[in-house]
């Protein structure tokens, strides 16, 4: 057998061992997301997402901070901090809040060690990572609020995971020309296009069941905002992890990486449902 193929054959293994490992992780965390979305008590889904939260975070200042614990720490609870203001914006004055828990963030940092040009880096990395996995992430959570929150979670879901299930294999076996290899070399043209078409599909089928009655037009408009808000969603993780110089974000999810690898692509789409429900459908 020729070396190309050898290594041919390897690495379909490796794609194939990997697909198993998904499904598996798929196989265990679907039904229980169902459940919990579906019937769970609400106490308890927003205790869940507050626990990924933390996840989401703990991961993304490990790849900012490998060897900084205390940066780690603090990035950390600023991210806490600012999802607490989204969990209890009930009870809080929420414009107030991150008020003060970004003038805190800010105090810390100028008065930290370190060169002056450094500190600023360290507390640009601690911006983003505490308001992307802090206070964008938890937008599920305002989403989940909303008076037919239940329904439109889950749509969101099934649209976003429809979505990227079709890429994966629409890009194994059409993809060519790549989408932003410097980014992620991974990703292809026709992966996009299959994940455009497989949220369109998801999204109008799971829309006569799950949502109101809505135009045929705002579904489409819909699935297609999030089928790209999704990829971009992912695309702007493997950013994160290229400037970072890692391949996962952590390994907790066999198949997937870490919490932010599987989060990724589902940020941005609750972002901007959540938006566009509390103008259009309040």
């Amino acid at each position: 057998m020729s070396r190309s193929a050898t290594r041919s054959l390897a690495r379909w293994g490796r794609v194939d061992a990997n697909l198993n490992s998904r499904i598996g992780t798929a196989a265990v965390a679907v039904p229980l997301l169902v459940w919990l979305i579906g019937w769970g008590p609400a106490w308890l889904y927003s205790t869940v997402m507050f626990a990924v939260t933390a996840g989401a975070l703990r991961e993304y200042f490990a790849m900012a901070f490998p060897q900084r614990g205390k940066d780690q720490c603090v990035g950390i609870l600023f991210g806490l901090a600012l999802s607490a203001g989204v969990f209890l914006n009930n009870d809080l004055d929420a414009s107030a809040w991150f008020g003060i828990v970004f003038l805190v963030i800010f105090c810390a940092y100028l008065f930290g060690s370190g060169e002056l040009t450094e500190r600023l880096h360290r507390l640009l990395f601690t911006l983003l990572g505490g308001i992307y996995a802090g206070f964008l992430f938890p937008q599920w959570v305002v989403l989940f609020r909303h008076s037919q929150g239940r329904a439109w979670v889950f749509w969101v879901f099934f649209v976003v995971m429809i979505g990227d299930t079709t890429a994966y294999f629409v890009g194994r076996r059409l993809g060519v020309r790549k989408l932003a290899p410097e980014i992620s070399p991974g990703k292809t043209v026709a992966g996009a296009w299959g994940y455009l078409a497989g949220a369109v599909v998801a999204g109008l089928a799971a829309a006569t069941l799950l949502l109101d009655p809505l135009s045929w037009f705002e579904v489409v408009f819909l699935s297609l905002a999030l089928g790209i808000l999704g990829q971009l969603g992912d695309l702007f993780e493997s950013w994160i992890k290229r400037v970072f110089a890692v391949k996962d974000s952590g390994r907790l999810l066999p198949g997937h990486g870490g919490l932010l690898d599987r989060l990724d692509s589902l940020i941005f789409p609750a972002v901007f449902t959540t938006a566009y429900l509390r103008v259009f459908h309040p």
